[in-house]
């Protein structure tokens, strides 16, 4: 019978082992002789210091010993015989030290609506195209004003909430376009010194209470078989 031999898989994977086993021994044997040779270059022997050896004096005293009673003695007597003042030497100048601030002179009254980024004179320097023009466009550093923008002529202080939801002073915002445009979809309207916002909308002029009274009149939203009524609109009220 022909004798077993190994096949050439396991011979590669014996002379592949072998390998390994070499290169593993050679970088430790690397690491254990850069280990003593670096051992062996930070070992010095310690040498003594001339400043820690103390002679011995006829008395029995040593001079470090006598050297410390002095210094101790000295410096004794120096803080019986000094005057502790205790008192501040620095003194600082409140005038000088406050910061300068700048006065902003008030701009002229054709300024009293600028807003920076909105500019509408500004704006019609950009392209029409895809309405860029009508982009937010900050003016440069060259173009900011500094000077305080004044109040429209006739401001009065805002309304406190909850009757800053309805009501805004119409000298506050001079302007009567919106409520000409949208007088039929009720969003806002003048009362006298004072803008009026009646909350209804386009879809529900009497209120969202009465528009909710009406979606009931169609489906029944109190009784419990429908628990959720979306309603899509245009956006405005939806």
């Amino acid at each position: 019978m022909a004798k077993d031999h190994p096949g050439p898989a396991n011979f590669y994977q014996l002379e592949s082992r072998r390998q390994h086993l070499i290169w593993i021994l050679a970088i430790s044997s690397l690491c254990a002789i850069f280990y003593v040779i670096g051992a062996w270059q930070n070992f010095s022997i310690p040498k003594p210091n001339p400043s820690n050896i103390s002679k011995v004096r006829c008395d029995g005293i040593s001079d470090s010993t006598a050297s410390s009673k002095n210094s101790l003695h000295g410096a004794t007597s120096l803080q019986s015989n000094a005057n502790l003042d205790f008192n501040a030497h620095h003194q600082l100048d409140l005038k000088n030290t406050s910061p300068s601030m700048e006065n902003f002179q008030p701009c002229a009254m054709n300024f009293s609506e600028y807003t920076p980024c909105e500019d509408r004179t500004r704006g019609r320097r950009f392209e029409r195209a895809m309405l860029v023009y009508r982009e937010r466009h900050c003016p440069t550093k060259d173009e900011l004003i500094r000077c305080l923008i004044p109040a429209p002529p006739g401001y009065k202080k805002p309304f406190k909430w909850p009757q800053s939801r309805d009501y805004a002073w119409y000298h506050n915002i001079p302007h009567k376009k919106l409520s000409v445009e949208k007088a039929v979809q009720n969003w806002i309207q003048v009362e006298g010194d004072r803008f009026l916002f009646p909350g209804g909308g386009t879809m529900f002029p009497e209120g969202a209470d009465a528009y909710i009274d009406d979606i009931n009149e169609l489906i029944p939203l109190t009784d419990g078989s429908i628990r959720t009524a979306i309603d899509t609109g245009c956006g405005v009220c939806s």
